[in-house]
């Protein structure tokens, strides 16, 4: 079943907003699948509780964060060789840990804003310890941008919203990491 598919069945289904609230769980943390392809065809199809649907991914998204956060936390020893042959290479990690203490809250900011998959962040970001407070505003912040923007696109872009997000993908996703490093530059100085 495509996607595609599978989201014309949510779209009627009296479970939509739970289901929406467990796929971005999902994709925070078992499946690095951007969830754009799903959401956008949903709040075209439901403006009605446009921005229900918005919260609902993000509310999920919190919630897979905080356990992959959990699993970087309490369980790292126990799952570290999976995770570094499965989701990413030891180097790879090594550097993202890197990144999260030297960057904190920018970087999972920035992982929330951008396609970049979430886990990784969520994972350093349990495993380095950071403050929990921060690493929760900070993947809030980063998802209610994204998903709450994508709701406001189809709010005044209406059906052209789908193809202005296929189109442009990586050139906001680019342009959303240029700002938000633009950003950090200013605050540092």
């Amino acid at each position: 079943m495509s996607i595609k598919s599978w989201a014309k069945d949510l779209i009627e289904s009296k479970h939509m907003l739970s289901g929406i609230g467990f796929v971005s769980f999902l994709e925070s943390t078992l499946v690095p699948i951007p969830l754009e392809a799903l959401l956008v065809p949903l709040m075209q199809a439901r403006r009605d509780k446009l921005w229900l649907i918005a919260l609902m991914a993000t509310i999920g998204c919190l919630l897979g964060a905080l356990a992959f956060y959990a699993v970087g936390y309490f369980l790292f020893d126990v799952f570290e060789t999976y995770i570094t042959q499965t989701l990413t290479t030891q180097a790879q990690f090594d550097e993202f840990t890197q990144r999260m203490e030297d960057e904190g809250f920018l970087f999972v900011f920035s992982t929330g804003v951008t396609p970049i998959p979430l886990q990784i962040a969520t994972l350093a970001a349990g495993v380095t310890s950071y403050n929990l407070l921060l690493f929760i505003l900070a993947t809030a912040l980063g998802r209610i941008i994204r998903y709450f923007g994508l709701a406001v696109l189809v709010f005044f872009l209406g059906d052209q919203a789908e193809a202005l997000i296929k189109k442009y993908h990586w050139q906001v996703a680019v342009g959303s990491l240029m700002l938000i490093l633009g950003f950090w530059f200013w605050w540092q100085q």
